[in-house]
């Protein structure tokens, strides 16, 4: 795994360009798949239970939504991310009543040791990934809220395990990502970024394993498109 050469303050200020497109572009670019993998990881963490969740790098509030579409009414929702722009958009969807939503650094978080019961990120693993031990430093902040007996669930871009696949994927990033990304949402630099992030990113089983790393144990994966994704689930025992 190539380290990209990113800070915090740019991911921030390149999410702050593209509120308005994001989920768009999402659909456009994954043909749909995203929204249907989005309502699976959600479904998937709404089967364990619990009634606090968060939602990690929650942006426009996708999957947060999802949770709540699944959610017993008394379970509290909370959507985290630290780009005010993208949460202002989230703000501005009905389906968001309810959800509360909280700026913060992900490696920081304002909440008390052992206060989730589940702890939920997608498409975003990626942008905290600015190395291999910052990436495991938001895990440990993720393992840390979350009580014993409580839950992460991980979707993110993968690596196709066949050649040919990971292959057709990457000219498809490159291709297709990038150009038509920059060219619908007017930011160059924000979608060259999101397809080389996509190009340079872990594996499903390299992912399992950094995850194992900062204390989860339960670690599974379950591929998606012929792995250009992967849903991981795993426990704080």
């Amino acid at each position: 795994m190539k380290k990209l050469p990113q800070k915090s303050s740019f991911i921030q200020n390149m999410f702050s360009e593209v509120p308005s497109t994001y989920e768009l572009l999402n659909h456009i670019m994954t043909l749909g798949f995203d929204i249907m993998w989005r309502k699976r990881a959600a479904r998937i963490a709404a089967a364990t239970n619990g009634n606090r969740w968060a939602d990690m790098c929650t942006g426009t509030g996708e999957t947060a939504v999802y949770l709540k579409q699944f959610a017993d009414k008394e379970t509290e929702i909370y959507g985290v991310d630290f780009s005010l722009p993208m949460m202002s958009e989230a703000t501005k969807k009905q389906q968001t009543h309810r959800i509360h939503f909280v700026a913060s650094d992900i490696k920081a978080l304002p909440f008390s040791d052992k206060s989730f019961d589940l702890v939920t990120i997608s498409f975003a693993t990626r942008n905290l990934n600015v190395s291999k031990d910052s990436l495991m430093q938001s895990f440990r902040e993720f393992y840390r809220v979350l009580k014993p007996g409580g839950y992460f669930i991980n979707l993110e871009t993968s690596q196709p395990p066949f050649i040919f696949f990971r292959k057709g994927f990457h000219l498809y990033l490159k291709l297709f990502v990038k150009l038509l990304g920059s060219r619908i949402s007017g930011s160059k630099i924000a979608y060259a970024y999101l397809a080389k992030s996509m190009t340079l990113f872990y594996s499903a089983e390299e992912l399992a394993d950094i995850i194992r790393q900062t204390g989860f144990e339960e670690v599974t994966f379950q591929r998606l498109l012929f792995g250009v994704a992967a849903i991981h689930h795993s426990k704080k025992i």
